[in-house]
């Protein structure tokens, strides 16, 4: 099959208002979670480190340290399963990907420069 055939079938499947965040930002992801017949919204919340791939098979991943562990979870864009994606902080960065932060150790683990700090000239 041709990539403008499979373009066309896979357009109704794309969500267009999940794609307003980048690299960096701090994220609140709610996932919807089935436990038996019933359906809970989960909150994973974190850094963006990473996005990859394009259209039906875009996804990002998302770091924070939990108990002095990091933990990572890859998340399609385009999925069903999330809820919705918002933005706690926006940040400037200047990598596509931050995989320097698995290397950072407490305080530094969290950190990125922030766009309001930035934007007021420090």
């Amino acid at each position: 099959m041709s990539q403008a055939i499979l373009d066309e079938i896979t357009q109704d499947q794309l969500i267009d208002d999940r794609t307003d965040f980048k690299v960096g930002d701090g994220v609140r992801v709610h996932l919807k979670v089935k436990e038996g017949d019933k359906t809970r919204i989960q909150i994973f919340s974190g850094i963006v480190i990473c996005r990859k791939g394009g259209g039906v098979k875009e996804t990002f991943t998302v770091r924070r340290i939990a108990s002095g562990v990091g933990v990572e979870k890859v998340f399609p864009v385009h999925s069903p399963t999330i809820e919705k994606v918002e933005i706690d902080r926006e940040s400037v960065t200047m990598r596509a990907r931050m995989y320097y932060m698995r290397d950072r150790i407490g305080k530094a683990a969290n950190q990125v420069k922030e766009k309001r700090l930035v934007e007021a000239g420090r």
